[in-house]
């Protein structure tokens, strides 16, 4: 997250993901919102965003920037920002890297995330509210942990996430 930006976020579990969507269900009706899901489809920790973004097309949502077929990752992010109608309510999702012990967790937010900071790529913030799924631990080389992280603990994560979305949004 940006240290300019200043909005409340919290380290949660499923739970905490589903009163999340509930509050942003109970503020923004579906077609108002965009989901950017952030990501590659060629890194198994950075494939979060994609892999989500494909879930929430096939749940529904009408719509979604970032798929496996169509990843919005860091070369393509701006491009893909700029599409975005302003009267939309952007949702960001993208995986990050944390401590050992939030693994797992997702790091919600009224505001938005920054974009390729485990790599260092310098994207602007995105999101009225965000979420930032804890895949793997922070380490010396983020670039190669975003490589080596468990497919199964991402593809859950994504499903969670999907899921939690839909629920409320029907």
């Amino acid at each position: 997250m940006s240290d300019s930006v200043k909005h409340s976020t919290e380290i949660a579990g499923a739970a905490g993901l589903d009163s999340f969507f509930a509050r942003l269900a109970a503020r923004h009706p579906k077609e108002s919102v965009v989901f950017i899901c952030i990501g590659t489809d060629r890194s198994t920790g950075d494939s979060l965003g994609p892999l989500t973004g494909s879930m929430l097309m096939e749940k529904g949502f009408p719509r979604v920037i970032g798929t496996l077929a169509d990843p919005c990752d860091a070369d393509r992010f701006e491009g893909m920002l700029a599409a975005v109608p302003p009267d939309l309510t952007i949702v960001a999702i993208d995986a990050c890297l944390g401590k050992p012990l939030h693994v797992g967790r997702f790091l919600l937010a009224d505001g938005p995330l920054q974009p390729a900071r485990s790599i260092g790529k310098p994207l602007p913030p995105v999101g009225a509210y965000s979420i930032a799924a804890i895949v793997n631990e922070t380490g010396p080389k983020p670039y190669w942990t975003l490589q080596t992280t468990s497919l199964y603990r991402v593809i859950g994560m994504a499903k969670e996430i999907s899921a939690a979305a839909a629920r409320h949004w029907d």
